[in-house]
């Protein structure tokens, strides 16, 4: 008996600790691990683009709409919004073609329209020749922002063909072949006539993203850049230099803006649903099944505080659809407890004493709660895998966690909390281990 009741001593205070950590990190302003709250809760745009992928081969649509979201996630980037989400979904068939869709949230921005104007611009692919930077120190090398270090070049992504993946017939070494148009080789030409020994560096919307020196002069149209490249990288570098332009054509579909202040009536609502089912299922516990439902009360704070830290440190953006979720797994938590105390009732019916009772109610409400836990965690990973929509993933992702998480307060929490405080046998331990108008 001492070492089950330490063993419950142990699991309370690691949920003291849990708990203390999802408070603390939430009320502290420099935690790292606040909750991330999607749109309707905290406010912004949502804007939903129509991609038009109809000149491209089947097997090029994936690859363009992955350049097309790098793309747009850098442009949104240079909104210094906190976590933006740029991702791309797949539509039904219309017409015998398939849609592609690009999604947007713009968290705390609420200009639309400045939102759809900074999106919509084509990004700019340019080619710079590094400066001098002879005599200058390493401090001040550090303390110049690197757009200074380049001087442009009238050589943009509108004279570049196409890029493409080479590999050295010796070194067996990727590398990266540019092919220019017939503009465009002579500008290139005479760039890297003038510029030997310098650094030709490659920017895509302002960024870097190669800097390879000029060897000779280069003529023909065709350029080669070497390194130290990864297959991968060797890829991301083809492909952003093919779609430094827009890949594919957008349309705006949809808008959504979500002021902040109804984002917090949103937030408000959840946690209040969630409180009052929480006050309710407690009560109906503690009533119907005394000393067990006091167990499963405290096993359901622990359950809360689990599945807290978790969307904490996944971290999951909580959106009302994911409070949902939350609340209703709440239900399953609830369910699994009452399985074992109904099963627990009807050993003490046959006779059996209170520890007896409370092990085979536990082993034999095992098979029906891992049944159920199954069928209800395979149906939220097929609408997380399958669904199209991020607020509907959102939904099945809370709600899965909550599931499993479930299972480990009813089958483990559960079982060492009510191990711990067992009676002796006798009218006064009957009576508590009963349920609803049994004596």
């Amino acid at each position: 008996m001492f070492k089950k009741r330490l063993l419950a001593m142990v699991l309370l205070l690691i949920a003291i600790a849990i708990g203390y950590f999802v408070y603390n990190s939430e009320t502290n302003p420099d935690s790292r691990f606040h909750f991330k709250l999607g749109l309707d809760l905290s406010g912004g745009t949502h804007l939903v683009y129509r991609a038009d992928t109809n000149e491209l081969q089947a097997g090029d649509i994936a690859g363009a709409m992955e350049a097309l979201r790098d793309v747009i996630e850098r442009r949104v980037n240079l909104f210094g919004v906190a976590e933006p989400i740029v991702q791309v979904e797949e539509g039904g068939i219309f017409g015998g073609s398939r849609e592609e869709r690009l999604i947007v949230e713009l968290p705390g921005v609420t200009d639309v329209n400045e939102a759809v104007k900074k999106i919509g611009e084509t990004p700019l692919l340019e080619f710079k020749i590094g400066k001098d930077t002879t005599g200058l120190t390493p401090e001040q090398l550090k303390a110049t922002n690197v757009n200074d270090l380049f001087i442009s070049t009238r050589l943009t992504g509108r004279y570049l063909d196409s890029a493409e993946v080479l590999f050295d017939q010796n070194t067996r070494q990727p590398k990266v072949l540019l092919n220019f148009s017939s503009e465009g080789a002579d500008i290139f030409a005479e760039i890297t006539k003038a510029n030997v020994g310098k650094i030709l560096a490659i920017f895509l919307d302002g960024v870097p993203i190669s800097s390879p020196v000029i060897r000779q002069e280069i003529t023909g149209g065709k350029a080669e850049i070497t390194g130290t490249f990864t297959p991968n990288e060797v890829k991301l570098l083809v492909r952003d230099l093919n779609y430094g332009a827009l890949p594919v054509p957008i349309e705006l579909v949809s808008t959504q803006t979500i002021g902040p202040s109804l984002g917090e009536v949103a937030l408000h609502a959840g946690i209040k649903a969630g409180v009052i089912a929480y006050i309710v299922i407690a009560l109906f516990l503690l009533i119907w099944y005394r000393l067990p439902g006091l167990v499963a009360i405290i096993a359901l704070a622990i359950y809360v505080a689990l599945n807290l830290a978790l969307f904490k440190l996944i971290p999951v953006t909580l959106t009302a659809a994911g409070i949902a979720g939350f609340i209703l797994s709440l239900g399953m938590a609830v369910d699994a407890n009452i399985l074992i105390f109904e099963r627990l009732k009807e050993e003490l019916r046959r006779g059996k004493n209170l520890d007896e009772a409370a092990s085979l109610g536990f082993s034999r409400a095992w098979l029906s709660i891992r049944d159920s836990n199954l069928s209800s965690i395979i149906t939220a990973i097929i609408l997380f895998w399958f669904a199209s929509n991020s607020v509907i993933k959102g939904f099945a992702l809370v709600f899965g966690l909550g599931v499993l998480t479930s299972m480990l307060t009813a089958i483990t929490i559960s079982r060492s909390l009510l191990r711990a405080i067992l009676l002796r046998d006798g009218k006064v331990g009957h009576f508590l281990f009963s349920s609803g108008v049994s004596k």
